[in-house]
């Protein structure tokens, strides 16, 4: 290990939020190895208190620009169950396309973006648009159909107007769908030649077996519902979540550290791959082979690549889903569940792109919110994180310090953090 080292990356780049990397070796031995979240936290739980079950799941979806379908749909949930509002069977088959919507967006931005410069020996995406157009181009398309299928949903993308508690707030178009099908079918060229890149890439080394939480659903790959899942064989209902994922105040950060079984886990689509890939899509299984990704995987540099696999399932069951709803016609019935205000409790987990993702909410019998709580994926993350620099540092120890500093930046990147979210 090197004598000496300190590293103190302030603000680190090409991650959603400000964060910093911090990392010290002394007399040849690791000091400390953290992230600190340093972002101004945003008190969303406090500011939803008062409001009218309407406004709460409106004003929810701003917590983060980039997932706000998931937060929207985790808010939704957690009020309908709240008031005792049972969605249509159409509901939940549109809900479940707009969040394939919103996974291909999100992970396309990480993996192209913010990931991809990284492995290609890049301070960012922008060389790419003088050296390889043809990449840039395809790295746009495929993260504007994301955006497309999202908004054909939800009204738009970015904290989707649409969505309502019980339904939709307008009737959708069959015409829509038809031409979204064909452009999803289209984009599969697109998503080859992406696994094409990163089956070719170097991968940093980096094992380190830990404990995988997600949404697990006995039908289907999940990610609009399911039961909370860990890989250590423990399985409970979304709405007793209080019971499993336990959340700590850490020095140093304006985000909360979490906890299951062990001191740390891991969510999002690594998570979900080595949880769930049984139910995988037949395609998105054959690239995972192509990547050589098979579960379990217990490198987290590997979590762009199972990104990766997981757009391909997306598109692939997305078409499934239109299919699907323009076989069956939209149901004008089927639009909007009944809803009153009124007293209740409830709880609203979902698979956001970067993990399960949960919120709670009180109503009063004024049917004005009382209580509210968020847990976010990124916030569930920090600690794993931490727990794999301290691994990852003594194993580079002998290179030099910037070689160091840019191999822990590209660990935290591989993360896809949502920083704003973490501190909501």
């Amino acid at each position: 290990m090197a004598t000496d080292a300190t590293i103190h990356v302030h603000h680190l780049t090409r991650v959603e939020g400000h964060g910093d990397i911090v990392a010290e070796i002394a007399d040849g031995q690791l000091k400390e190895a953290r992230f600190d979240i340093v972002e101004a936290p945003r008190f969303f739980e406090g500011f939803l208190r008062g409001l009218p079950p309407s406004e709460v799941t409106h004003i929810a979806s701003r917590i983060c620009g980039i997932c706000a379908v998931s937060h929207k749909c985790a808010a939704l949930k957690a009020t309908e169950a709240a008031l005792g509002v049972e969605i249509s069977p159409q509901t939940n088959l549109l809900r479940r396309l707009a969040f394939h919507g919103e996974v291909l967006s999100s992970h396309l931005l990480h993996i192209y973006f913010l990931a991809a410069p990284d492995f290609l020996g890049l301070p960012s995406v922008m060389p790419l648009v003088d050296s390889d157009p043809a990449l840039v181009r395809r790295a746009m398309r495929l993260k504007q159909i994301g955006y497309d299928l999202a908004a054909m949903v939800a009204g738009r993308h970015t904290h989707p107007v649409a969505m309502t508690i019980g339904g939709f707030s307008y009737l959708h178009d069959p015409g829509d769908f038809q031409p979204m099908r064909e452009r999803l079918v289209a984009i599969r060229e697109d998503l080859d030649a992406s696994i094409e890149l990163f089956a070719t890439i170097d991968i940093p080394d980096l094992e380190r077996p830990t404990e995988y939480v997600s949404l697990k659903n006995p039908d289907r790959y999940a990610f609009y519902e399911g039961d909370v899942f860990s890989s250590d064989g423990h399985r409970i209902p979304a709405r007793r979540y209080r019971e499993a994922i336990r959340e700590r105040v850490v020095a140093g950060s304006t985000a909360k550290h979490a906890r299951w079984n062990r001191p740390e886990y891991l969510v999002g689509a690594l998570a979900r791959f080595n949880n769930n890939y049984d139910q995988l899509h037949d395609a998105a299984k054959s690239a995972a082979e192509r990547l050589s990704l098979h579960p379990p995987v217990h490198n987290p540099f590997m979590m762009t690549v199972a990104q990766l696999v997981e757009c391909v399932h997306c598109v692939e069951d997305a078409i499934e889903l239109i299919d699907e709803i323009t076989d069956a016609g939209i149901d004008p019935a089927q639009q909007q569940s009944p809803c009153e205000p009124g007293e209740g409790w409830g709880v609203g987990a979902v698979e956001a792109p970067r993990g399960i993702l949960f919120h709670e909410y009180e109503y009063n019998a004024d049917g004005k919110c009382v209580a509210a709580n968020h847990v976010i994926p990124t916030a569930q993350n920090l600690a794993n994180l931490e727990a794999d620099m301290r691994l990852f540092v003594p194993t580079i120890a002998d290179q030099s310090t910037d070689r160091i500093q840019h191999l822990l930046e590209m660990l935290v990147r591989a993360y896809d953090p949502c920083i704003s979210c973490s501190v909501h």
